[in-house]
């Protein structure tokens, strides 16, 4: 618990996802911890990974956005793309990133600088500060690249390459001693186990005290996780060593929650957009599973 007698949470996962987790878990953790993947290889974050050798940035920036105040100009500056030119499809906040990580020479410290400088109410950390490429092992073979394991359908398990990269100290630091881990939403296995796959993080969550709660998506993504249910996701975290102990799913927007025998809590979690996660509805969920 936080000195100010607030739950310290952790939400782990990928950008949008688990950007709506933080925008909903300031509204009362003491300590907020995002820990996010960086195996994305498509658009402006895969580019600036071939160009500047860098982690792929674009979840780390969505999150931290989340934990800007809701009307500073240099949060809205960080999610500007360009739309022509050389720079056409580039994020500004990528390219601030990049430029603090070079200026710091520390993945996490340039991103701790750019936190800094938005005001975040919060910490963002890369799941790891190495270069990965995502793999999957599929009914068909296996496939390599997380643009390329969205487009696959019956994936069994995902792991990175190399095998061997860690997460920041500070990262399973967070996750020991968090009263909350959020795990999602996001997608299944681009996203959500791009992060646990990291060496360690599956271990520092399997280790904690803290309440580990799945945030399901609202509906199967085609291909990734067609023809899922709820226990699907389950099992699938199970896979990969993820033991949760509650889950929060919405089935009136299409996830049907099948059998298991972990609690789900089935609530409305979306608001005027039915698309996506309401971060008061969350919140309100999250909050409630710790009181």
């Amino acid at each position: 618990m936080s000195p100010a007698g607030r739950p310290s949470v952790v939400a782990i996962g990928g950008g949008h996802g688990t950007a709506v987790t933080l925008k909903a878990a300031r509204r009362y953790a003491g300590r907020l911890t995002g820990v996010v993947s960086v195996a994305d290889d498509g658009g402006s974050s895969g580019r600036l990974r071939e160009l500047l050798n860098v982690v792929a940035l674009g979840d780390i920036r969505k999150c931290l956005v989340a934990l800007a105040d809701e009307d500073s100009a240099l949060a809205d500056a960080f999610e500007r793309r360009y739309e022509e030119g050389e720079m056409a499809g580039h994020a500004l906040g990528n390219l601030i990133l990049a430029g603090l990580i070079d200026a710091t020479g520390d993945l996490v410290g340039g991103v701790a600088e750019a936190a800094r400088l938005l005001g975040a109410r919060g910490d963002v950390l890369p799941a790891t500060s190495e270069l990965v490429v995502l793999k999957a092992e599929c009914d068909h073979g296996t496939v390599a690249g997380q643009v390329a394991v969205k487009g696959a359908a019956d994936i069994q398990r995902v792991s990175l390459v190399p095998g061997d990269a860690q997460p920041p100290p500070l990262a399973v630091e967070r996750i020991a001693e968090a009263d909350q881990i959020v795990i999602g939403p996001g997608s299944l296995f681009t996203s959500v186990l791009a992060a646990v796959a990291v060496g360690g993080i599956a271990e520092a969550v399997a280790s904690s005290k803290g309440q580990v709660v799945y945030v399901c998506n609202l509906r199967p993504e085609i291909p990734e996780t067609e023809g899922f249910d709820v226990t699907d996701h389950v099992t699938a975290l199970a896979r990969h060593d993820v033991l949760v102990d509650v889950v929060l799913c919405d089935s009136i927007r299409g996830m049907n929650i099948g059998m298991t025998d972990v609690m789900v809590r089935d609530l409305p979690l979306t608001g005027e957009n039915v698309l996506v996660h309401s971060p008061a509805k969350l919140a309100q969920a999250l909050s409630g599973l710790l009181a």
